[in-house]
């Protein structure tokens, strides 16, 4: 009877290096139908059996099954061993089916893996492709350090009591990259004029008529004041499609001003219906103009008030810009660039505080460009002072460019039912063709 020892796994010729003469084992090696070194005992033979089964699967990171009940002990004869041969066998084509649903479930597992990076990828060039890297917040969402000054609206506080319970003011909706530390700040109020709409050709002529760097030293901000859901949707659709570089490099956000801004205008004196409307009309107007350029004074160093039913002149940004680098002194209040209403007037940014408080102590008095005007007599004007004098300093501070780089083409007012066609003289009607426009001057 043949005493079989233990062979440790280390000592065992390394079959990768070495190729020994194989011979068949008789019974055992024919039950398993291998062909093995003969000089093998049947314990080295069983553990060169694994490392074959081992290498065909592939299961490096495998751990072998346990072998004791399989393998003989010290003492055995040879009837046994070939039973235990037999039973090795058997916890080797199990060991072999539990792998094959390992391998299955991981290929299941890797499919799904690969199916959900390919959703992943796709969503975010879905995202990508609509909102253009845009940033969307609302407003519990900002956070100290963010773009919007903590302080930049706690002026509204004193003119208006029911914001005083308000931590913060700022816009419902920033859509943008929140650009600041730029020469330009462009504003651009717009509400709802029904079934007529000019901000998209009025955008495409503000935009497309700057150069490269312009655009990169500017940012053009629309503010939607209209508590309509389906008018700001229209809105952010309409220049996420149309205006993706902008959107993308920071030129261009879309803010939306909160409800909760406005005071409750039931105090207005009403005659009849129709002229309530129209003065509250005038006033949300006034209110509307204060919030977008207290939202864009951090932004730049200067601020043009532009509107939603403009187009601008070609080179018109170039011509700006030259303009007020060009002006010897800096005693100046603001610039016109167009004669119409409140339409291309440029400011300071350092300036728009007072421009805001002074608007806002008459809001309810008169329209914002009849106060611009008004402001000159208030600030300009000495004590005592003929009106003749003072005219003549003003027109060294208050300046006008011509011809006017702005024209109005909006025939439906932002107020329903209520039709204009005031337009700037000496603008040659081809710049309005150019964007679709016919107009006639």
């Amino acid at each position: 009877m043949q005493h079989l020892v233990p062979l440790p796994m280390e000592k065992l010729p390394p079959w990768k290096s070495q190729h020994w003469p194989a011979t068949p084992i008789g019974n055992s090696g024919a039950a398993v139908g291998l062909l093995l070194p003969e000089h093998l005992t049947l314990q080295q033979e069983l553990a060169v059996r694994w490392r074959n089964h081992q290498k065909q699967e592939d299961s490096t990171f495998l751990q072998p099954p346990v072998w004791h009940n399989c393998l003989p002990l010290a003492k055995c004869d040879e009837s046994m061993a070939g039973n235990q041969l037999i039973n090795c066998r058997n916890h080797i084509l199990e060991f072999k089916e539990k792998i094959l649903r390992l391998k299955n479930k991981t290929e299941r597992n890797r499919q799904e893996l690969i199916n959900a990076l390919s959703k992943m990828k796709y969503e975010m060039t879905q995202r990508e492709n609509t909102s253009t890297d845009l940033v969307e917040k609302k407003m519990n969402t900002l956070g100290k350090d963010d773009t919007v000054s903590n302080n930049t609206f706690e002026v509204l506080k004193f003119f208006f009591p029911h914001l005083r319970k308000v931590g913060r003011i700022y816009p419902d909706v920033i859509i943008g990259k929140e650009k600041t530390g730029v020469s330009f700040a462009l504003g651009i109020s717009t509400v709802s004029r029904g079934n007529q709409s000019y901000l998209k050709q009025t955008l495409n002529s503000v935009v497309s008529r700057m150069t490269l760097s312009e655009e990169k030293d500017s940012v053009v901000i629309v503010s939607v004041a209209d508590r309509n859901e389906d008018y700001l949707k229209s809105v952010v659709d309409m220049i996420t499609k149309r205006f993706k570089r902008q959107l993308k490099s920071g030129s261009l956000e879309v803010i939306s001003i909160p409800a909760f801004f406005y005071p409750n205008m039931l105090h207005v004196k009403q005659s009849t219906e129709d002229s309530g409307k129209l003065e509250s009309w005038r006033i949300k107007q006034v209110l509307d103009f204060c919030f977008l350029m207290l939202y864009a004074q951090p932004k730049a160093m200067y601020y043009l008030q532009l509107e939603d039913d403009i187009i601008a002149k070609k080179m018109y940004f170039t011509k700006i810009t030259d303009f007020v680098h060009n002006i010897t002194s800096n005693n100046w209040f603001y610039i016109e660039f167009s004669i119409l209403g409140f339409i291309g007037k440029l400011f300071k940014s350092e300036d728009l505080t007072d421009f805001v408080r002074f608007f806002l102590m008459f809001y309810k008095d008169k329209p914002i460009d009849l106060l611009l005007g008004d402001i000159f007599q208030v600030k300009m004007c000495n004590p005592g002072e003929t009106p003749e004098k003072c005219a003549e300093r003003n027109k060294q501070i208050r300046i006008r460019y011509k011809p006017s780089l702005f024209q109005h083409v909006g025939i439906q007012s932002s107020f329903p039912g209520r039709e204009q066609y005031s337009k700037a003289k000496g603008y040659i009607s081809k710049y309005t063709e150019d964007l679709g426009f016919n107009i006639r001057i």
